[in-house]
């Protein structure tokens, strides 16, 4: 809870990256208006020959009407409201950076094992081949899987376990990345893994067992085979199921435009299969972990926002080369760590939560900023007494009401982030600032004309 919590604050205190064009604005605003308000000073006094104090109240106005407080505020109201907002909705986002990250991303990439589906994969099948029964295959697969950290290892182990199936001693144990396993039981070398494994490493024939794996495979099931150096003795397929709201997160993620892949390390039929259950057409199969990364690389240098979504070790360098890296809140301590944005409740609903939360924050960052320069666009020159002639002034007091009103406007559109609520309109949101224009408009124009009252 406290790593959470001081997450939000420092997601509060960041900068998006849209924060650089606020400063970049305000770095020239400033001495524009000074040089404005020098020449307001000039003009009236010099060249009109109005009086001293006149001209000093026109200079004077002028520098408070366009302080931009409204300006520096846009950015950071709008991203404490939207952090703090995305964290009550289960969406933790690390700062301005990434939420402003999401809003432009186009391709949507998700892991497969723990991420689309519930990471408790299930043995479904155990064939032994030739002379090799069931329970030895089993025996010998849980032995050497007790040792691995792969995901499948712990459905084969509790399978070995519920069949009461004891487990053997295991030497020289050794992890093969993206193939499998492999060690000695009673001195007999044994490998446990994908058929890659199997064909290019141990250099195995499949044949005689080819038809048996293509049938598991196309029923979406992961199959691991067992051999020997000199033979196939048997196969293992395990099965992982869908989330519940897998199919209805891809669903409305393409219905807003967002391309969606999946990436996984299982075979290409295997992948196609899950891939269909989950309506999903782009599939990115038997990509080795470490090649995760370098697929997110492939899809970028297209030149479109990738964001990545994971839950595995084997899936923190993808998160962060990908655009934007979405953590599933069940995962790994470093998958959490690396991604910009963390789920929470672990439910894929809430990468549509964060990506539409991102649009509406940085909407509002825009709308302030357009608050901020329209206030100075149509104050200053009240303010520089140009429309003196229709009895419109702007005397320094209200210059300074004015100043700080368009400050509460930026903050008060920024408390509307507040009404977000997942998969719903907005209506005040979108409604507000239209109606705040004109109304402050109003407010300008009133101030002038009482400014005219009081010199009177």
């Amino acid at each position: 809870l406290s790593q959470i919590i001081r997450l939000i604050e420092e997601a509060q205190a960041s900068k998006a990256p849209i924060q650089a064009l606020a400063d970049k604005i305000s770095s020239r605003f400033v001495p524009i208006v000074l040089l404005v308000a020098a020449l307001t000073f000039i003009v009236w006094f010099v060249f009109i020959g109005q009086s001293l104090a006149f001209s000093l109240m026109a200079f004077t106005a002028v520098i408070v009407i366009a302080c931009p407080c409204a300006l520096g505020l846009a950015t950071p109201t709008a991203i404490m409201v939207g952090t703090g907002k995305g964290a009550e909705c289960g969406v933790l986002i690390k700062g301005g950076q990434p939420l402003e990250a999401a809003c432009k991303v186009k391709v949507i990439v998700f892991d497969k094992t723990g991420t689309l589906t519930k990471g408790k994969p299930e043995v479904t099948d155990v064939a032994g081949v030739g002379l090799t029964d069931e329970d030895e295959v089993m025996s010998i697969a849980s032995s050497l899987e007790k040792l691995s950290e792969h995901p499948l290892a712990e459905a084969i182990i509790n399978y070995a376990k519920e069949e009461k199936i004891p487990p053997k001693q295991v030497d020289l144990f050794k992890a093969i990345p993206g193939h499998g396993v492999e060690g000695q039981v009673n001195n007999q070398k044994y490998y446990f893994g994908n058929r890659k494994l199997i064909n290019e490493i141990v250099g195995l024939d499949l044949a005689n067992i080819e038809r048996k794996i293509v049938k598991l495979e196309q029923a979406g099931k992961t199959v691991m085979i067992l051999s020997s150096e000199k033979e196939v003795m048997g196969l293992i397929a395990v099965a992982d199921t869908l989330k519940e709201n897998t199919v209805e997160a891809v669903h409305e993620l393409k219905k807003r435009g967002l391309s969606v892949f999946m990436i996984t390390g299982d075979n290409q039929r295997t992948a196609q299969a899950i891939a269909q259950l989950a309506g999903i057409k782009n599939v990115l199969a038997e990509v080795l972990p470490q090649d995760k990364a370098n697929e997110i690389k492939k899809l970028q240098a297209r030149g479109i926002k990738v964001a990545m979504v994971g839950d595995g070790i084997n899936d923190a360098p993808a998160l962060a080369q990908a655009d934007l890296g979405i953590a599933m809140g069940s995962g790994t301590d470093v998958a959490m760590e690396t991604g910009g944005i963390v789920i929470i409740k672990n439910d894929l609903r809430h990468v549509l939560t964060a990506i539409d939360l991102s649009k509406e924050t940085m909407s509002k960052i825009k709308q302030n900023m357009f608050f901020a320069l329209f206030y100075n666009v149509i104050g200053i020159p009240i303010a520089a007494r140009v429309f003196a002639f229709i009895g419109l002034i702007l005397k320094p007091e209200l210059a300074g009401l004015a100043m700080a009103l368009s400050s509460v406007s930026v903050v008060s559109n920024s408390l509307l982030l507040r009404r977000f609520r997942p998969n719903r309109k907005n209506y005040l949101s979108i409604i507000a600032p239209f109606i705040m224009a004109i109304v402050f408009t109003l407010l300008f124009i009133e101030f002038g004309r009482l400014s005219t009252g009081m010199n009177k």
